[in-house]
């Protein structure tokens, strides 16, 4: 049980309207993050929520119905770190690029990343000679960051956080940050606080997973506890505009399985609204994302690709075969608990993460071990890639460090074996 962890959403986070409507209604699990040790594994008493979504009938938001305290989910023993997958490397350094050339930023410009994580991003900057500092409220991630000499604070970002940073650093040139607003529990607080540190000419730039992406490729893993928001263009313009700022561009970015990059100044910034604000507009009302009978479609598409790889699995394992898991991103607690894939059916998970390995899955506690150990006496005749998202690179790694002969199921946004 929850034992007073978390409570049920009664109001929209961003329009504070009070007709809110459950669109989808997933099994309750633990937070997504919350890898075992043995200890704690045998000690059998993980805290697990309901995980639902909700619509706004007024903004058209979608959210989470259960907010989990954000102290159980990050700042006790956090194990995301960005600088883990060489496909978030590249995306960083691909993004440093093209915002230093889009916007003119020279070298000593000052950039902030709230929800630095160990610093990847900010190290992109760093490297073409930027002024850098983070904001992160996991301590152990923080010090990674410190300790590999990018700057960060470990701190819940906040008014008076953000009043400290402009005294000290003066108004950053580009505010960024990277699939983290979907996390914040007062999100209303740290646009806020984001907004005072800004000018003129500052942009703030921030991705997050975009939920027509998620509705359109049945990406419903994406959706756990860490994530309160679900967030689409439509709601976004009118929450900004009535704080005094303007979300002058938008585009879509094919990471974390589809994202949202927003570019938002103050009312008083230099650029102009871009079509990719309308044209996004218009494709969401087509599409039905401001009409929650057509989003109550989203559960009855799920459980026909939960019935396609749960019946290939358990042709797999009748036929005396074994399958193990490849990745163990925090959006494979929600795909594992809602297709029931337990220890009966996955031998065990491969992760890259040292900071998951050697412990276990949460709830349904299958172990998780380095790459290295990937075969082990025998290798396995399937591996599931629980990451996705990282499928092609999984594989490519694969192919290079192993002489591996088994085949590869890739189980979103539909069911596919591969050679």
């Amino acid at each position: 049980m929850s034992l007073g962890l978390s409570y049920s959403v009664t109001e929209c986070r961003l329009c504070n309207g009070d007709d809110l409507e459950r669109i989808l209604n997933l099994k309750p699990t633990p937070a997504g993050n919350n890898f075992l040790t043995l200890e704690e594994k045998n000690q059998n008493n993980e805290p697990i929520f309901p995980l639902k979504l909700l619509f706004c009938n007024k903004c058209f938001h979608i959210q989470l119905g259960e907010v989990v305290d954000p102290t159980h989910l990050f700042k006790e023993n956090y194990h995301f770190v960005s600088g883990t997958s060489p496909v978030n490397v590249k995306h960083f350094e691909n993004y440093a690029e093209d915002v230093i050339s889009r916007f003119n930023l020279k070298k000593g410009s000052f950039i902030l990343d709230v929800g630095s994580n160990d610093g990847t991003c900010l190290n992109a900057f760093k490297k073409r000679g930027m002024r850098v500092l983070g904001v992160d409220p996991a301590e152990n991630i923080a010090a990674i960051a410190n300790k590999n000499g990018i700057e960060t604070i470990s701190e819940f970002f906040s008014s008076s956080l953000a009043k400290t940073i402009k005294d000290k650093y003066g108004n950053p040139d580009l505010i960024t940050s990277h699939n983290v607003l979907a996390h914040i529990e007062d999100f209303h607080g740290v646009i806020r606080a984001i907004s005072e540190l800004m000018n003129e000419k500052s942009v703030f730039i921030f991705e997050v997973g975009y939920f027509r992406e998620v509705f359109n490729n049945l990406y419903f893993d994406t959706i756990y506890h860490e994530h309160l928001d679900y967030h689409t263009v439509t709601p976004l313009v009118s929450y900004f505009e009535k704080i005094g700022m303007s979300l002058f561009d938008v585009e879509e970015v094919d990471i974390q399985g589809g994202s949202l990059r927003n570019f938002v100044q103050l009312n008083s910034g230099e650029h102009v609204i871009k079509d990719s604000v309308l044209e996004s507009l218009k494709r969401e009302e087509i599409g039905g994302f401001t009409k929650p009978e057509e989003l109550k479609k989203f559960q009855a598409n799920i459980d026909l690709v939960k019935k396609d790889l749960v019946d290939l699995l358990n042709d797999i394992k009748n036929e005396g075969k074994s399958i193990a898991a490849y990745g163990a991103p925090t959006k494979s607690t929600t795909l594992m608990n809602y297709f029931d894939l337990n220890n009966e059916i996955i031998d065990y998970i491969v992760d890259d993460n040292p900071l998951k390995q050697n412990k276990y899955s949460p709830l349904l506690h299958i172990p998780v071990v380095p790459s290295n150990q990937l075969f082990g006496n025998k290798e396995p005749d399937y591996l599931l890639i629980l990451a996705w998202n990282f499928a092609e690179s999984i594989i490519g790694k694969v192919k290079k460090t192993e002489n591996y002969s088994g085949k590869y199921i890739i189980p979103l946004p539909s069911v596919k074996v591969l050679e």
